[in-house]
């Protein structure tokens, strides 16, 4: 079939409606908290833990789930989550979700490095989890590239990094502690753009609906070669001057939230309809199908 970039309007790609300023923020909150569980995780091997932070980190995850009930039909309903484990990956993320507040919250509680290791890996394994429920959303084009799984888990943890480095120069950690999460910071930076970059490409090779990369493209999502190249040249300079730090993290924060709610609400068009063969007027070769409202590019 050929992309039809013009389209027809009633059986163009649609916005989803379905999903809301709540889904995202599920996947704003919930990235960011457990991206921030695990760099105080990691931090505190190079320095002592700022257990504070781990309180956060809970706090937005925590929020993000909340965002989601407050999306339900009927709230009350909510167990119903737990009962597909085998096969969906919403109650997947739930699940992992009891242990991970579990164990991180005793990790907080009791100032248990040990514990705070565990718990930091069920982090990963809820941000996967995310990745992992917009993927399995085979509807929509924008969602369903396998692509996605990894730019949502680095725009987590980058996102968690950003707010660590904040937390990190107001709680008055070292300036060689700060060099240090600043280094860390950049990787996460230079990987999440890298990782984007591939998700787009192939986003765009494959066809997707034409408004989806419209709004990818024209908003950027502070994803752009001279965001990324800014918010990279910040990072390097707090090298030197540490406090920098604030500005470059709250920015990697910024970005990946403003990609996250894009993502869900503004870019998420569903399939659309597709012809599968032109047929031909009188004697002749029918056409190849169209699919209105597509392009690749």
């Amino acid at each position: 079939m050929v992309p039809d970039p013009v389209g027809l309007a009633q059986v163009s790609p649609q916005l989803q409606t379905s999903w809301d300023w709540r889904a995202a923020g599920n996947f704003i909150c919930g990235g960011t908290g457990t991206g921030l569980f695990v760099a105080t995780i990691l931090a505190g091997m190079m320095a002592p833990v700022f257990w504070p932070a781990l309180f956060i980190a809970l706090a937005l995850v925590g929020t993000g789930l909340f965002c989601v009930w407050l999306e339900i039909g009927r709230p009350w309903r909510f167990l119903n989550v737990f009962r597909q484990p085998a096969r969906s990956w919403m109650s997947r993320e739930a699940i992992i979700a009891l242990p991970f507040f579990a164990l991180g919250g005793l990790a907080w509680l009791l100032h248990s490095p040990l514990l705070g290791i565990l718990a930091a890996l069920l982090a990963l394994l809820f941000v996967y989890a995310q990745g992992r429920i917009l993927r399995a959303a085979k509807g929509i084009p924008a969602w369903r590239q396998k692509e996605i799984v990894p730019v949502i888990i680095a725009t987590g943890l980058t996102e968690g990094a950003g707010l660590f480095v904040v937390i990190a120069v107001l709680a008055g950690y070292s300036r060689l502690d700060l060099q240090l999460f600043g280094a860390a910071l950049f990787v996460l930076v230079a990987a999440r753009f890298v990782l984007w970059r591939q998700y787009r490409r192939a986003l765009g090779a494959g066809g997707a609906p034409a408004a989806t990369l419209s709004v990818l493209d024209r908003l950027n999502l502070g994803y752009s070669g001279a965001s990324q190249t800014l918010l990279l040249a910040l990072t390097l300079t707090s090298l030197v001057s540490p406090p920098l730090l604030i500005v470059a993290g709250l920015m990697a924060v910024a970005t990946g939230w403003g990609f996250k709610f894009a993502l869900v609400t503004k870019a998420a068009f569903n399939q659309g309809f597709s012809i599968e063969r032109m047929p031909a007027r009188g004697a002749g070769m029918s056409a190849p199908g169209i699919k209105p409202g597509w392009t690749a590019q």
